[in-house]
């Protein structure tokens, strides 16, 4: 974060990622199938860099949770999706500094394969100690299969939102 207005960028995207999910619930519209709190924290990465996609994807959750109960602790979707998030918005911001525009596509598909990645690890290492009853490759299978709607719409919306947001914002 260099200046105050990225710091007023970042708390725009951390409130997305919380009324986004928020009107889904509200609505009854699918959240773990259309995936509306990781388009902030894609946006995040790939807008503000890997520390802001990671504080989005690590505070998004957390305050959904407080605010909603969503993302249930129990069964432990929250502490999967709070690295998972976090992963998506770090390996994006991380991604774009390295590889530049051009490649949103790649990047973002990378980011996504390393948040599943995350995922699956955090279950394999963390929920034996939990008492999960969790397989990671079932688990995670069932999330991407689940959540191919979302993921076909972070394909198509977030590369024009990046760069649309990159051209008003002049970054």
């Amino acid at each position: 974060m260099r200046t105050a207005r990225d710091l007023s960028r970042l708390a725009l995207l951390v409130a997305l990622g919380i009324l986004l999910p928020l009107f889904f619930h509200l609505t009854n519209i699918p959240g773990k199938v259309f995936l509306p709190m990781h388009l902030p924290v894609l946006l995040a990465g790939f807008l503000l860099g890997p520390v802001a996609g990671l504080v989005v994807g690590l505070v998004s959750p957390l305050v959904n949770f407080v605010l909603s109960g969503m993302p249930p602790l129990s069964p432990p979707i929250l502490p999967v999706m709070v690295i998972e998030l976090s992963v998506y918005g770090l390996v994006a911001g991380a991604g774009v500094r390295a590889r530049r525009v051009e490649h949103l596509f790649l990047v973002l598909a990378l980011a996504m394969l390393a948040g599943r990645l995350a995922m699956g690890l955090a279950i394999w290492l963390v929920g034996p100690a939990f008492g999960w009853p969790f397989q990671p490759y079932p688990y995670v299978a069932g999330a991407v299969v689940t959540g191919l709607p979302g993921i076909v719409i972070q394909f198509v919306v977030i590369p024009p939102i990046v760069r649309a947001i990159r051209r008003l914002w002049g970054l």
